[in-house]
């Protein structure tokens, strides 16, 4: 266990760092064990707590929840602003917990001075701030060195402490004519709430905001329900910002789909390449969108997510559908070049390749079986992967058997055989040599 108390400038505030005991020796996971710590902590209702638990991923801030910030020009409007979004989010009924990041209650008291009153009485004013610094806390004057040591200088006072706000206002300055008069005489002081800081996000006045989802909803349903509701109720001028895990996992999102984009072009051009033909290379790829939904009902199915780790195996979903397609597809072409017509050529070649098709299957899958049957510690992710190469390849491969002959059919009667392009290469080469030969005999006879 480790334990601080007091943290961001806040007296009232700590932070504990609690360790379970070992995946094998505990009946409950860290979602159950966190849900009874939250329950216990609601016993003192003056009491906010925030139960982080880290992934293992590493992101930093992840395991708090959703976390986002309110961004705008004034801080009083965006305080305002946080307090209609917490209240709106606690009526949803989906989370434990809303909650500012920083408390703005934090007292402090404001000396202002009446600097015409002060130069009416004489009352020189430049150095009262540093007055009521050494007075308050001390202040730092310069630093003496005796034998090669530096020594520091603390200005402080040494009797009458302020221990109260009022005792501000009997403090005594000289007047030019050699008076005293106490504080009062040319300041008052105020007593206001504020932040312990003023918190910016992209250079931008900030206010943020953590709760804690509920039960199963997921991080990405919690943020896109907090943006539902800032669209509804956030004034103009203010801004919502995804922080920590939630702008992780936008910022993940969005590169997983750049991820997607390069591979389904990298693989149609390299299909292109080697069938030489755009053509063949379309009929391929029109399986992978319908893999790609057969994976994401396989997941649906048995309550998978979609997360990190089934959108990996949604990659390598990707590359096995166009290793499947590519041997039917191939076959079909080289039956054409031998003379058969596109029907017949695609149902030989779905016939005799039906064999290799689905070994690849059966091979990928049961080596995927294990996955879903994982336990322990982590075994979210595993499970997660493993059920995207069982339950999607294995529908996959059925939609392939079905959807590639169809894709043929349709499209592959648009282009002839390379059979065809290689007589008309060679017939074009005879006709040349032919008129070489025509142009080469009058000069022969002349």
């Amino acid at each position: 266990m480790f334990v601080i108390s007091g943290q961001g400038g806040n007296s009232n505030s700590g932070f504990m760092v609690l360790t379970l005991a070992p995946w094998e020796k505990r009946v409950r996971n860290q979602a159950e064990i966190s849900d009874d710590v939250r329950a216990a902590l609601r016993v003192a209702p003056a009491l906010q707590a925030n139960i982080i638990q880290p992934n293992s991923l590493g992101i930093r801030g992840a395991g708090g929840g959703l976390n986002f910030a309110l961004t705008g020009n004034n801080y009083q409007a965006l305080y305002a602003s946080a307090a209609k979004m917490i209240d709106a989010l606690n009526a949803t009924g989906r989370f434990e917990l809303v909650r500012l990041d920083a408390d703005p209650t934090q007292a402090q008291i404001s000396v202002n001075i009446d600097r015409e009153r002060a130069a009416d009485i004489g009352v020189d004013i430049s150095g009262l701030a540093s007055a009521l610094q050494a007075l308050l806390s001390g202040s730092s004057i310069g630093d003496v060195f005796l034998e090669g040591r530096r020594i520091g200088l603390f200005l402080t006072s040494s009797s009458n402490p302020i221990n109260d706000p009022q005792d501000l206002e009997n403090i005594f300055l000289k007047t030019a004519d050699g008076k005293f008069v106490p504080l009062s005489t040319v300041a008052s002081l105020t007593e206001r709430s504020i932040p312990p800081q003023l918190a910016r996000e992209n250079q931008t006045r900030s206010v943020s905001i953590t709760a804690s989802p509920k039960g199963d909803l997921g991080l990405g349903d919690a943020l896109a329900l907090a943006e539902t509701i800032a669209a509804q109720t956030l004034p103009d001028g203010v801004a919502l910002l995804p922080l920590s895990e939630a702008a992780t996992l936008g910022d993940n999102s969005s590169g997983m789909a750049l991820v997607f984009g390069f591979a389904l072009v990298i693989i149609f051009l390299v299909l292109a390449a080697q069938f030489e033909s755009f053509l063949s290379a379309l009929i391929i790829m029109a399986t992978v969108p319908l893999g790609l939904a057969c994976a994401v009902f396989a997941m649906a199915i048995t309550g998978q997510s979609i997360n990190i780790y089934s959108q990996i195996g949604l990659v390598l979903l990707v590359g096995i559908m166009a290793k499947n397609g590519i041997l039917i597809v191939e076959f079909a072409n080289q039956l054409r070049d031998e003379g058969q017509s596109v029907g017949d050529a695609i149902r030989n070649a779905c016939r005799i390749r039906l064999r290799p098709v689905m070994m690849t299957m059966i091979a990928t899958v049961l080596g995927g079986v294990p996955l879903t049957l994982a336990v322990g510690a982590g075994a979210e992710a595993r499970v997660a992967l493993g059920w995207v190469i069982v339950g999607g390849l294995g529908l996959a491969t059925v939609v392939t058997l079905y959807i590639t002959p169809v894709a043929y059919l349709l499209i592959a009667g648009l282009t002839k055989p390379h059979a065809h392009e290689e007589e008309r290469l060679a017939r074009e080469m005879s006709e040349a040599e032919a008129r070489e030969l025509d142009d080469e005999m009058p000069l022969a006879a002349e």
